[in-house]
This record gives structure tokens, sequence and C-alpha cells, in this order.
């Protein structure tokens, strides 16, 4: 049988974050450079919508666009469409169908066993973006940020100092997990606004 990622605790912390977010912050800064917090939040939406069609396999064109190719828009009904989307998210990713075969996200085709990592480490990552831009805590579930640091790591012997998506920020021995996944995703844990 298919071992099936949990993303109900990850999709909560998520949603309680989106949802703690005030208006006047929507212009702010985050740990991304290139999106102000409204930006993260359309991100959000958008990434949240395409991973559940992946797991789905619903391969329309919400999976063949590149993330990378505009600043995301944040719509006017947010604050509704991102919690049902991540409660349709965590429900696509409990069939063990999910994680068979090939899907699409971003405009690449990768395994569906892939996908659900990269989907988990997307909201790990961009969870902590969101909730250190906006000042508020953040505790991910172990599992969660397990599969976000086995999806980051780079492979035994690779001296190149990137991971997936960049450059790694080196940490303390002994920092917490989410300490070492932010910094395995190519950000400083220690980031804040205006510093």
């Amino acid at each position: 049988m298919t071992e099936t990622i949990d993303f109900a605790p990850q999709a909560r912390l998520v949603a309680a974050v989106a949802e703690g977010v005030r208006d006047e912050q929507l212009a702010g800064p985050t740990p991304c450079p290139e999106y102000q917090v409204r930006q993260l939040l359309g991100h959000l939406v958008g990434l949240t919508g395409a991973f559940r069609d992946a797991a789905r396999k619903d391969l329309g064109a919400n999976l063949d666009q590149d993330p990378g190719d505009a600043v995301p828009e944040l719509g006017p009904e947010w604050r509704a469409d991102l919690p049902k989307l991540l409660d349709e998210l965590v429900e696509a990713w409990r069939d063990p169908a999910a994680y068979e075969g090939m899907t699409r996200a971003g405009g690449i085709d990768l395994p569906g066993a892939v996908a659900g990592a990269v989907a988990m480490d997307e909201l790990v990552v961009h969870g902590w973006d969101l909730a250190r831009a906006t000042g508020q805590a953040y505790a991910p579930d172990e599992a969660s940020l397990g599969v976000a640091r086995a999806l980051l790591t780079p492979e035994e012997g690779d001296m190149s100092g990137n991971s997936l998506f960049g450059a790694v920020v080196p940490v303390p021995d002994g920092a917490p997990l989410l300490d070492r996944v932010v910094g395995l995703s190519g950000r400083d844990p220690g980031w804040r606004p205006g510093a």
C-alpha cells in the first residue's frame, strides 16, 4: 500500500496564519524579496489549487503554469478561497492513487510521490514566510517538517551548497528542525520585516 502524507495539520496551520493577516499588512515585505504579503498569499492560493489538481491527476492548464512566470495576484475572495482550497488539497492527497504514476505541477512532469513532497514543502516554507512577514507564531508538526527536510536535503556527496531551491543558508548545529528546513530552502531563519 502506498504511504500517504497527512496534509491536515499543516493545512490547518497555514489557514490559521492566513486568517491572522490584517488588511494593513498586505503591502508588507516577506522573506521572498519579489513578493509582498498580498503576492505571497496569491502564490499560496495558486499553488494550493495546482497541487490539489496534481493529486487528482487533473492535468489542465492550472498545472502548466510556471509559478515564476508572473507575480501572483490576490483575488478579492482569498479569505474564503484559501481555506477551501486547503481542505480540498488535504482530501485529494488522502487518496493513495495521488502518489502513484506521474503527474504535473508548475509545467513539470514528476512522480506523484515527489509532487506530494513538493506540495508539503511549499506549504511549510511559504507558511513560515507568511507567519514571519506578519509577526505570527508558527510551529509546524514534526511529520510535515520531516517531509520538507527530506525533499530539501542535498544528496550525499553533493558539494554545491545548493538544495532543490537554491543556495542553502547555514544554521548552527543543533538548530530547531524548522530553522534547518528554512535554511535548506535558501532563507535566513532570522529574517524579520525591516531587518
